[in-house]
């Protein structure tokens, strides 16, 4: 594993010429330093998340919690038949009171409030908090919790994940590396993204062997109060808090939303067709992936006239609809099938 690349003095300007652009994390050191919550951690741990009560809209909200037993990583048990965690709900100054009292226990219970949308919950702070490195209407995500473990996983965006209390370690992935993280199933995962079944801190490299040429690629960063990092689209990372009482705030945009769907719902529906061919079969239809949609020969549809290239070209609005109509259909009539 090798330390990330670090940056200061993060403008717009040189996030897009210098750090995007490299499609590679990168440490933004200082970049939220002069936020109000950062301050207000300053005066001790209980800091940042003070300062968020100021703004709580008094809600129910969830959040998740493991016994001690698990040390805290969120995941699967054993038995891969349920998760090592439990789903709360309650209000803020309540999650406060029993992260407050985790605090001085040497055994805690691991806890975490996740991705919660901050203008939602904590209206206020958003504006007082500004993130010129992303688009005005991003919406930031609040994570808040003790010392746990999130999986290693990835997702269809690029993220800016800003840390505001406590102290994290990422540890990424390039995306090519999906082979070697030994992936969980795809239809039930702990929040919506699959995630790898190998322990990044007590990796058993017997069981999985592959993990070694993927920690030789391996990126880490280290992240204190004021720091940010960039992860870009698709890279994996492991996300691990490392003080009793910890804050992030992210930023996650670009997602890679098309005419039809996700790419990640393309991919479910050709796992059910596509994955259930021959060898030869398959070989066929990656010969036909390649060429039209990663397009390794050039553009498929460059030999037509433009006005007969249909998908291989722009299309209007109403061809849109038609083929997504056509999609529909087609489903319905699978559904059909299957259930006769």
């Amino acid at each position: 594993m090798t330390p990330a690349s670090e940056f200061w003095d993060v403008t717009p300007e040189r996030f897009a010429q210098d750090v995007r652009k490299l499609d590679q994390p990168a440490i933004l050191r200082g970049l939220v330093a002069d936020w109000p919550v950062v301050r207000a951690n300053r005066d001790g741990e209980l800091g940042a998340v003070e300062y968020l009560a100021r703004h709580d809209i008094q809600s129910d909200l969830e959040f998740v919690s493991a016994a001690p037993g698990w040390q805290g990583r969120f995941h699967y048990t054993p038995d891969m038949r349920a998760f090592t965690f439990e789903r709360h709900r309650a209000r803020y100054r309540d999650f406060l009171d029993v992260l407050g009292a985790a605090a001085a226990t040497p055994h805690p219970r691991a806890m975490a409030i996740q991705s919660l949308d901050l203008e939602t919950y904590f209206p206020g702070f958003v504006a007082a908090h500004q993130m010129a490195l992303v688009p005005a209407e991003v919406a930031p995500r609040v994570w808040i919790g003790n010392r746990v473990k999130v999986a290693i996983h990835n997702d269809p965006v690029e993220n800016i994940a800003c840390v505001v209390g406590g102290r994290r370690r990422f540890t990424l992935f390039p995306p090519d590396q999906i082979g070697n993280l030994y992936l969980g199933p795809l239809h039930v995962t702990p929040a919506g993204t699959p995630i790898s079944m190998v322990d990044l801190i007590d990796p058993d490299l017997e069981r999985y062997p592959r993990f070694r040429t993927a920690l030789r690629v391996a990126q880490v960063a280290d992240l204190e109060p004021g720091d940010a990092l960039y992860i870009p689209y698709q890279w994996y990372h492991h996300v691990e808090s490392l003080d009793s009482i910890n804050v992030l705030v992210n930023y996650w945009w670009n997602r890679a939303l098309t005419a039809f769907s996700e790419p990640w719902e393309a991919l479910v529906h050709a796992l059910g067709t596509i994955g259930q061919l021959s060898p030869a079969q398959r070989a066929a239809w990656k010969s036909a992936f390649d060429y039209y949609v990663f397009k390794t020969s050039g553009d498929p549809g460059a030999h037509l006239p433009e006005f007969t290239r249909g998908l291989l070209g722009e299309m209007s609005a109403s061809d849109l609809e038609k083929v997504r109509a056509m999609l529909v259909v087609s489903l319905s009539r699978v559904n059909s099938r299957s259930m006769s």
